[in-house]
């Protein structure tokens, strides 16, 4: 499901006279979509802190650059932000 429509689509469900267990449904669906995205972002972004750590050690600076680069484009994609725990 998409995050520009999700909001959209529960309002048209809830709108159409739909019963609640639909709407329930859909604002599920909705939760289980954002969760995912939410996941998938937290993996991807320890991998790539784990390669940028790991070329650290290495003191492989080509590769640094690489995996930082990375994550900065990831980030800009994703619309997250980095925050230190």
């Amino acid at each position: 499901m998409n995050n520009n429509n999700s909001y959209a689509e529960f309002l048209k469900a809830v709108g159409n006279n739909s019963t609640s267990l639909q709407a329930e449904k859909l604002l599920n669906e909705i939760y289980w979509d954002l969760f995912l995205q939410h996941i998938h972002w937290e993996q991807t972004q320890t991998r790539i802190m784990k390669l940028i750590d790991d070329a650290l050690d290495r003191r492989d600076e080509e590769a640094f650059d690489m995996y930082t680069q990375q994550l900065d484009e990831f980030k800009q994609v994703q619309g997250y932000e980095y925050k230190e725990k």
